[in-house]
């Protein structure tokens, strides 16, 4: 989702080709042994490819190539580095702590409300900093915010939103009840957009001719 999601805001002009991962092509494997997605393959002017498989560095190609709403803040240089650093917080720590919680509630095990509880600690960051109670992004203290990094939308948005849509879906209720209303209204936001429809197309699986 996040690979599709740059390309999209970037307006890159791709071919995308479903496949299943527990069927994988061979042509998948040849182009990355990593064998995941998104696996982005750029032909090279000499015939050969450059492969990129991180979804964030899909992202931060897609957008040095073409950046139409500033997603980067490129006038501000400490914008980037600020950026990433939240992302990898979450990359880093949220991601593990967010798998714990989804498969605490999957098999019904007795610690759900603590795994949840450990993810709650990255999501009160986000709370704070879309309610103005962090106050990067050059917006000062108790103004309203839009986005993570201020009042324009950034790659941390975009980089942190596929993360924050599977944590609501953990326990429905209990997300819709939560006290994050910061947090609810930026997800919504992105929920139902026209690039969020767009990017979740579903596509016929691809087969080698």
């Amino acid at each position: 989702m996040r690979g599709r999601i740059g390309l999209y805001k970037a307006a890159q002009d791709v071919e995308v080709r479903e496949v299943v991962l527990s069927n994988k092509p061979d042509a998948m494997i040849e182009a990355s042994a990593k064998g995941t997605v998104p696996t982005l393959v750029l032909p090279n002017a000499d015939g050969t490819n450059t492969v990129i498989d991180e979804s964030l560095d899909v992202m931060l190609w897609a957008l040095h190539q073409n950046d139409p709403e500033d997603l980067l803040h490129q006038q501000d240089t400490a914008a980037l580095p600020a950026m990433l650093a939240l992302i990898a917080t979450f990359d880093d720590g949220f991601k593990t702590q967010l798998n714990a919680y989804k498969c605490a509630k999957r098999y019904r095990e007795n610690n759900v409300v603590e795994c949840r509880q450990a993810c709650e600690a990255y999501i009160q960051d986000l709370e704070d900093r879309l309610g103005g109670g962090n106050t990067e992004g050059g917006l000062e203290e108790g103004q309203s915010k839009r986005f993570i990094f201020g009042a324009k939308e950034s790659l941390a948005d975009i980089a942190l939103l596929p993360f924050i849509r599977q944590f609501s879906k953990v326990e429905r209720k209990w997300y819709r009840e939560s006290p994050y209303p910061n947090l609810k209204q930026w997800l919504n936001g992105y929920l139902q957009s026209v690039m969020f429809n767009k990017v979740m197309t579903q596509y016929e699986l691809w087969k080698p001719s």
